[in-house]
């Protein structure tokens, strides 16, 4: 009698789990695949396909502040992969301590090569075209596409890594350099708890976090926040009250009003919240999402739940050893801080 009874209670938490599992991919919730080879389809580019001459290039190039106009600003300092893909701040600063002219936050560079469109406005089909923006832009790093050009090729040990990644004909142009820059963020994946739960490991999650998925669940958040990004996507911010804090900045999306949705991976180091950086604890945005998204209230005890999940998506980041860069010759271009 014991036995069988013992027999029920496994049976019975084995068809919950999975019970659980299948809800969870029913509401649109996707794993990152355990499989290297399943994963490099999701992540590989057949325009540029991810070779391991490319990334450590693009690597280099990312942690390129000469790629700036000051010389002081690279990839990583608005998307440091130290500190959670992002710079931490409310509005991202660029040349000259310029803080951004509409007050927009860095989003995360991980797991981006999972988003349907990057920019907080969508503009950017991909990593690689997103890439090219910034180095560009005034506020950020503030070069020309001749200075960048001119700045690489006058490193022959940059000269010799393109000749390798690319072949012995290669043109290096703007374009080719964004190109590699994207090619190595297609690279910052990380896999979390659970999506070790979805791939089939029951006790990667806990109990509470298993608690939080289903609240997380039931509350509607996987309206938006699904897919393998959980977020990512294009959509209306503000759905059934406004923003309490819009008029901070002034954002307002793409010209249908579509802001993109923010990915919940790694979202324990990447506050402070929403575009404008507004929010600072996780709590409060949960809360906020669930009026003015849902239009539901979220209770304190939900909301700590759900944040309990959440941490379940702090992934296990890749190594990255910050490169050693080629040495500036005579005729690299001088840098210039005005």
């Amino acid at each position: 009698m014991i036995k069988k009874i013992f027999l029920g209670v496994v049976s019975g938490s084995v068809l919950m789990a999975s019970s659980l599992v299948q809800e969870a991919k029913n509401a649109g919730l996707v794993a990152i695949p355990s499989d290297k080879a399943e994963l490099l389809k999701l992540i590989d580019d057949k325009r540029n396909p991810i070779t391991a001459q490319k990334t450590e290039l693009g690597k280099m190039l990312y942690f390129e502040p000469r790629l700036s106009k000051s010389g002081l600003i690279s990839c990583n300092t608005c998307h440091n992969l130290a500190t959670g893909g992002d710079d931490g701040l409310a509005a991202a600063v660029g040349h000259k301590w310029t803080v951004n002219p509409h007050h927009l936050g860095s989003p995360t560079v991980y797991n981006a090569v999972f988003f349907d469109a990057q920019f907080w406005d969508g503009r950017a089909a991909d990593l690689e075209a997103q890439a090219a923006g910034p180095i560009l832009a005034g506020p950020e790093m503030a070069n020309t596409e001749e200075n960048v050009v001119a700045t690489v090729t006058s490193m022959p040990e940059y000269v010799e890594r393109f000749q390798k990644a690319y072949g012995k004909d290669v043109k290096i142009t703007y374009k080719k350099i964004a190109d590699t820059i994207g090619n190595f963020e297609r690279t910052l994946v990380t896999p979390a708890p659970f999506d070790d739960y979805l791939n089939g490991k029951e006790d990667a999650l806990s109990r509470a976090q298993k608690a939080g998925l289903k609240t997380f669940i039931d509350k509607g958040c996987a309206t938006c926040h699904n897919g393998i990004a959980l977020g990512g996507s294009m959509n209306v911010l503000g759905v059934t009250a406004k923003y309490k804090y819009a008029n901070v900045g002034d954002f307002k999306g793409d010209k249908n009003g579509m802001v993109k949705v923010a990915t919940l991976r790694n979202i324990i180091q990447t506050a402070p919240y929403f575009h404008n950086g507004q929010v600072t604890t996780l709590k409060e945005a949960i809360k906020e999402m669930g009026r003015i998204q849902l239009g539901v209230s979220i209770s304190d005890k939900e909301a700590s739940e759900i944040e309990t999940f959440l941490g379940a998506l702090e992934g296990r980041k890749p190594t990255v050893t910050y490169p050693v860069l080629p040495t500036r010759t005579a005729t690299t271009p001088a840098q210039n801080i005005n």
